[in-house]
């Protein structure tokens, strides 16, 4: 990445003393994801909080009580407000309703858990479901992990290494689809930071780990139910996201299957978010207070 190219237009170093309020939001519930997760999202600083100058979310295997749904769906739904009982809690961290963009270059610097049943995500959501509910309104996975550090017979040095980067978009749930890309990457295991990153423009998302390309989706890939315009859904502003799910259909069906209870508590480590734009595509920034 050229700095001749580039924009720095935000970006979050976690060297505050606290979670700033004012880029990050959380979303409390224990609704599992839509994917049968284990966790209650809260936002407790026992689940998230800086520490020496990083963000470190952190899942416990804890008995965790709160409102099954969260918040998008509480007001559509017919079923009164049920509070329910989950075995882990951890954190998930939203720019929703803080600062969403269109196009650019999105790159998170972060250390990730390992064990079955973890799943540590950085993605994306629309600002605003423009083309439906999801995911006819676009999902960007920059970077999804299960599992890492079991043992995989199929992966090099016999532990799993894989990481995921997808799209997912289509009609509404259940005539949604996905196309992604999972690569081996061994220094996931080396207990380093590693920078995961997309580079999104109006006809193409690639995705890269530590500067490196590994995947490349064209707009000819994609298309929703809700618009015939070339590029939609991904021509809209995002909300970034950060969470560590225990367990789910994802983490569960693969590795040595289900979750391991031992070495718990179990840390996903943020150590920035860097957040770049070319002059031509920063109206799609969108901030609190500003506008679009």
């Amino acid at each position: 990445m050229s700095a001749q190219d580039w924009m720095l237009v935000w970006s979050d170093e976690f060297n505050g003393k606290k979670i700033d309020s004012r880029k990050w939001g959380f979303d409390v519930d224990c609704w599992g994801g839509g994917n049968e997760e284990r966790q209650c999202y809260t936002r407790s600083a026992r689940n998230a909080v800086i520490k020496d100058g990083k963000l470190v979310i952190t899942a416990r295997h804890e008995r965790t009580t709160g409102l099954a749904l969260p918040v998008h769906l509480r007001t559509s739904s017919p079923l009164p407000l049920a509070v329910v009982a989950r075995e882990f809690s951890s954190a998930r961290l939203t720019t929703r309703g803080k600062a969403a963009w269109r196009y650019g270059r999105v790159e998170v610097n972060a250390r990730l858990p390992q064990g079955q049943g973890t799943w540590p995500a950085i993605w994306m959501l629309p600002e605003k479901e423009r083309y439906g509910s999801w995911a006819a309104s676009g999902e960007i996975d920059i970077l999804e992990a299960v599992n890492l550090g079991v043992a995989c017979t199929k992966c090099p040095g016999g532990r799993e290494n894989t990481i995921l980067g997808t799209l997912h978009f289509g009609g509404q749930w259940p005539k949604n689809v996905h196309k992604g890309e999972e690569v081996s990457f061994p220094q996931v295991l080396d207990q380093e930071f590693h920078t995961y990153a997309i580079e999104w423009t109006h006809d193409q998302i690639s995705w890269q780990v530590d500067g490196r390309t590994y995947a490349v989706r064209t707009a000819k890939d994609w298309s929703t139910s809700g618009s015939a315009e070339p590029g939609a859904p991904f021509d809209q502003p995002f909300h970034l996201i950060l969470n560590l799910a225990i367990g789910g259909k994802l983490a569960e069906s693969r590795g040595l299957g289900g979750v391991r209870f031992d070495d718990y508590p179990k840390q996903m480590e943020v150590d920035w978010v860097r957040i770049w734009q070319k002059e031509a595509g920063r109206a799609g920034t969108v901030e609190k207070g500003g506008r679009q």
